[in-house]
């Protein structure tokens, strides 16, 4: 117990979760070993701390420790910097270089996000857990390593092999020993201490008061999925301790950050990553706005059938009707203009490529039609509409009309700025 103790004060890890110290005890048993490592767990749980800890607990702790992040490597270089290149090898090559395995012979390395390898470079891999054997890319010479592999996958690995994206003889040598890091949404009882921890280094950081937590909001964050795991709780705290004034934190100021049923953006690739919260929500307020004309547009084609139903020597066949559906269908909205119906003798006719118009005396004498006024096509006063309206429905309680809306209420609260709306 002391020596779990003393190795989460070394490396300042916080809980007390039974998972979380049932992996750190196992990492400590096989650190003086040679087996190799897989750990598994989500994005954002600390995986990171276990190579750590393995490397400092064994005998090879004054060799090299290096961390290769295999998921960050294009798929044309990851070889070379593994196991190096002579000179010549490819273009660029210009020198003959070491690779991680040469370098950190006697040591420790950590490939992280190892379910990212390339299957030509999976193979590779193999032959040093194997033998501890490699070769430099553009070279025939067989050259031998002592090294220390532990790697880590938030990747489903047993999909992954049978999806044929990992080797099967791979993962089993790799997996000799399987730890697994719990997510955070688990450890309900060390979200507090984490957030107190977060809160005490990011107000020495900034040189702030300390905040605190309201009893409404320790049980807010205890009940909240964290997707992002101690990643996430790290930067919402060290979010609010820069930008709250008040040091108090309940959960109404909570839900403002993190709401309870929101759901992760859609990754877009721009060439900027700045305001892309604020794009995903936009866009689906412009979503809402066009699914509510194509409403529109469903009304008015009723009110037209309605008005052809109550001509009395208008009585249409199932047939007829039916071509009359079609003709009004939303894949026709898309091309108006190439397709028309009108009527001979009381009859649908379609005519698709050439536009007839209409006579202008066509039953003028007993319909009054009122021209109605155009609706605006602007976005953003269909997008300030329909906030107003989420807004009435909802009696204005913003929480309720940013659900409805389907965006964050700090993206409400910005439109409701933005438009200088009184509610």
């Amino acid at each position: 117990m002391n020596d779990l103790q003393s190795i989460k004060n070394r490396f300042g890890i916080i809980g007390n979760y039974p998972a979380l110290n049932r992996a750190l005890e196992k990492a400590i048993q096989i650190a003086p070993t040679d087996i190799s490592v897989l750990v598994i767990g989500e994005s954002g749980v600390g995986k990171e701390f276990i190579p750590k800890i393995i490397h400092s607990e064994s005998m090879r702790k004054h060799k090299s420790y290096i961390v290769v992040n295999c998921g960050a490597i294009p798929e044309g270089t990851i070889d070379s910097e593994l196991f190096g290149h002579e000179k010549g090898a490819f273009t660029g090559a210009t020198s003959t270089r070491k690779g991680y395995f040469e370098v950190a012979d006697g040591g420790t390395i950590f490939l992280d996000e190892v379910g990212e390898l390339p299957l030509q470079t999976q193979v590779r891999l193999l032959r040093v857990l194997e033998s501890g054997e490699f070769m430099k890319v553009g070279s025939s010479q067989i050259q031998k390593t002592n090294v220390r592999i532990v790697a880590a996958t938030n990747v489903n690995m047993v999909n992954a092999i049978q999806n044929g994206r990992f080797r099967e003889d791979l993962y089993y040598r790799l997996n000799t020993v399987q730890i697994d890091m719990p997510p955070l949404r688990e450890r309900k009882g060390d979200i507090h201490l984490l957030f107190r921890k977060f809160a005490i280094d990011f107000a020495e950081k900034y040189r702030m008061p300390e905040l605190k937590l309201t009893d409404d909001a320790v049980k807010y964050l205890e009940n909240y999925p964290f997707p992002g795991n101690v990643r996430q709780l790290r930067n919402l705290v060290e979010q609010m301790t820069v930008v709250e004034q008040s040091r108090e934190v309940n959960a109404v100021k909570l839900v403002e950050y993190i709401p309870m049923n929101e759901q992760l953006p859609a990754v877009v690739q721009t060439g900027s990553n700045n305001n892309s919260g604020d794009f995903n929500s936009e866009r689906e307020i412009m979503y809402k706005i066009l699914f509510d004309m194509r409403n529109d547009i469903n009304d008015l084609k009723s009110l037209t059938s309605m008005l052809i139903k109550n001509r009395g020597n208008s009585d249409f066949s199932n047939q007829e009707q039916t071509l009359i559906d079609r003709i009004y269908t939303s894949e026709q909205n898309n091309n108006l203009n190439n397709s028309l119906l009108y009527f001979e003798n009381n009859k649908p006719v379609v005519t698709p490529d050439v536009v007839e118009p209409m006579e202008e005396e066509t039953y003028t004498e007993d319909i009054e039609v009122e021209e109605a006024s155009p609706k605006s096509l602007s976005l953003q006063e269909n997008e300030k509409d329909l906030i107003i309206k989420a807004l009435k429905r909802n009696k204005g309680r913003r929480n309720k009309a940013a659900e409805e809306l389907g965006i964050s209420q700090r993206t409400l609260y910005r439109k409701i700025n933005e438009y200088n709306l009184e509610v």
